[in-house]
């Protein structure tokens, strides 16, 4: 009776029309298959008495679900299949299972906006950081923003090895090693700024003709082999105007070009 009555109210003529349910604060405790409207995406069920939610296992186009304020305490197979979710409310339920609720929503690859306070599953200590890591297309969790900041800690928390590698091969990452480095059978005794190359291993030769032991002299003879980019600059203060050569008839002095390469 409800959904009729909204139907009514909005004047939609037929179910494919239907794109928004407001149904909130009826008093429902469940409801049935709403598989007749394919093209529903919006929907309000908050601020019921729902614990099973077996009525949307066809809705897919559904991008907005408030389901705050129920007696829910599963979610389990009920919906990740709703890939199209970008707001999902699920505050001021009884979930309780934080890796159940949080697997549930692993496949929704678009939500963006993500509600779960005042659940008990809520007052795990690593709470936040856990659905951050395993949820990283959330950008609002509990009505705040998730910073940079979050979610460095949780990759550190919840998978360490690959945060090391990471921070390892970063852009502009000082590496603690000297040029002065053993590279294949011979010691480099050059300064840091011009080390002794293998034979076949020149600068500009992407291909190493001589096989390195070790791995430092790889590294070494790659970063030699990278291409070069180079800027350059005229102070054009200092360049005569059309008007000025015909006015001065002294010979122009050569322009000042300052050229920075960077490897």
């Amino acid at each position: 009776q409800a959904i009729e009555n909204q139907l009514k109210i909005c004047g939609y003529k037929s179910n494919v029309d239907v794109v928004a349910l407001y149904l909130a604060r009826q008093g429902l405790r469940s409801l049935p298959s709403l598989s007749q409207f394919p093209r529903l995406r919006y929907l309000w069920i908050n601020n019921n008495k729902i614990q099973d939610l077996t009525f949307l296992v066809k809705n897919y186009c559904l991008t907005e679900l408030y389901l705050n304020n129920n007696e829910l305490t599963d979610i389990s197979g009920a919906l990740k299949h709703l890939c199209s979710l970008q707001i999902l409310f699920l505050h001021n339920n009884e979930l309780k299972k934080l890796g159940k609720t949080v697997k549930e929503l692993k496949g929704m690859i678009s939500l963006q906006t993500l509600n779960l306070f005042q659940n008990p599953l809520a007052y795990d200590p690593d709470y936040r950081l856990y659905v951050i890591y395993f949820l990283p297309s959330v950008q609002l969790l509990d009505r705040k923003l998730v910073t940079q900041r979050e979610r460095e800690s949780a990759l550190h928390l919840y998978n360490p090895k690959r945060a090391w590698v990471m921070q390892s091969i970063a852009f502009g990452r000082r590496v603690d090693t000297s040029l002065g480095t053993t590279v294949g059978s011979s010691r480099c005794t050059q300064p840091a700024g011009r080390p002794i190359m293998p034979s076949g291993c020149e600068f500009g030769n992407n291909t190493n003709k001589v096989p390195l032991e070790d791995p430092k002299g790889a590294v070494l003879v790659r970063a030699m082999t990278r291409s070069l980019m180079e800027f350059s600059s005229v102070d054009w203060n200092k360049v005569a105007t059309c008007q000025e050569r015909r006015l001065n008839n002294k010979a122009e002095e050569p322009l000042e070009k300052l050229t920075v390469q960077f490897r």
